[in-house]
């Protein structure tokens, strides 16, 4: 591990021309238009973080680069993939671009994982992962390494901004190992997977061919991605060999004609998700869903809006992460940056809040101390700044 030093890799995103989306694109970068979340003031200053938390929150460490992923690891540190800022190279030509938000720009050496201790101080695990931008049309929206995971002392990444749609060609979205030495080691390509099993009903629109990873979590040796724009969850054994594990692409027809799998948490065997559903957000048409290793799957959980994790605490109480409320301003952001909350679900149905006033929120896990943590402001032009943060909540008052 290297010492704390300020980040800066990467260029400037250079200007190009591109539509702004117009529904709620896949989220694992997060890839959100900006007419969708509205990550701006009229003004156009960065949204920063909110000041309004609830008094069981605080904040845990700063100066955070679009903040993903989070996890502890066997040492007692909560480890942090950060989206990073994305460069200014394009692949315009060579390959198939992302409609909508893109021709997206990039850099290979765009994101991060970094270390946090007990005190909040940060230091760099491993730098120099790639890392990718939507157009500055549609908020420049940034994304890298999303997603991480343990199994034993070993610690793994997801990456999401990597592949030639997203302007890094040298480098595919995959899983990959960190070293003790802080270099990576590639596992699985995931962007070949991808092209070469299509989901059952994928969406033209928006779609992204190396797909925009979003969470990743480890279940008896197995790690287990969710892919939210080609609506599946996979499964990756460290020696590289990947299944699909559910094509989620037209399970719930009934619901919305988009559901993206966000964060995944584990719980007595089983994999638990939460989804995004197209824009405009739809207040209440989230779910929480139990998927098998098999791919058996189960809504256990509805009524929820723009879901991003879940968690489960030592009680095995199920925990929902909103990214906000949409906003009643016609001329305003849809989502409203400062509405994210935490929710309980209560036994027999219905649910507790937690916790409320976090900034775009985007992962969450539980520490070995029972609190629950959060990366805040977790993306738009604030977190491409370094203003993404992590949330530390006092989610039971200590019966955790």
């Amino acid at each position: 591990m290297t010492a704390e030093t300020p980040f800066a890799p990467g260029l400037p995103n250079s200007p190009r021309v591109g539509s702004a989306a117009c529904r709620l694109l896949a989220l694992s970068g997060i890839t959100l238009a900006a007419a969708l979340l509205g990550l701006t003031s009229r003004g156009g200053a960065p949204v920063r973080a909110q000041t309004g938390l609830s008094a069981n929150a605080v904040v845990f460490a700063t100066g955070l680069y679009n903040p993903r992923g989070l996890t502890f690891g066997p040492d007692g540190a909560l480890y942090v993939a950060e989206g990073g800022t994305a460069g200014s190279n394009t692949t315009v030509g060579q390959c198939t671009q992302v409609p909508q938000v893109g021709p997206y720009s990039g850099s290979p050496t765009g994101s991060r994982i970094s270390r946090i201790a007990a005190d909040g101080t940060r230091t760099t695990v491993v730098a120099g992962l790639p890392a990718s931008a939507t157009t500055p049309q549609t908020g420049s929206f940034t994304t890298g390494v999303t997603g991480l995971a343990f199994i034993g002392d070993t610690l793994y990444g997801i990456e999401g901004g990597a592949g030639c749609s997203h302007g890094v060609p040298e480098v595919p979205n995959q899983v990959f190992r960190v070293n003790s030495d802080g270099t990576w080691t590639p596992v699985a390509d995931l962007s070949a997977f991808l092209q070469a099993n299509p989901v059952q009903s994928p969406d033209p629109d928006d779609f992204e061919p190396d797909g925009t990873w979003y969470s990743m979590v480890a279940l008896n040796g197995v790690l287990y991605a969710s892919e939210p724009n080609h609506q599946e969850i996979d499964a990756v054994t460290p020696e590289g060999a990947i299944r699909r594990v559910v094509d989620l692409s037209t399970y719930y027809p009934g619901a919305t004609n988009w559901n993206g799998p966000t964060g995944l948490a584990v719980n007595n065997g089983a994999i638990y998700t939460g989804y995004l559903t197209p824009f405009p957000t739809i207040v209440g048409a989230s779910h929480i869903s139990k998927i098998t290793p098999d791919g058996q799957v189960t809504m256990v959980a509805a009524g929820f809006t723009a879901v991003t994790a879940v968690a489960f605490d030592g009680q095995g109480r199920l925990y929902v992460l909103e990214n906000g409320s949409p906003g009643t301003d016609p001329q305003g952001p849809p989502v409203q940056p400062g509405t994210g909350r935490v929710l309980r679900l209560r036994d027999g149905g219905g649910y507790d809040v937690v916790a409320t006033g976090l900034t775009l929120p985007t992962a969450m896990t539980f520490g070995p101390d029972g609190r629950l943590y959060v990366s805040d402001v977790g993306y738009g032009p604030g977190a491409n700044m370094g203003a993404g943060q992590i949330v530390r909540i006092d989610a039971c008052g200590g019966a955790c």
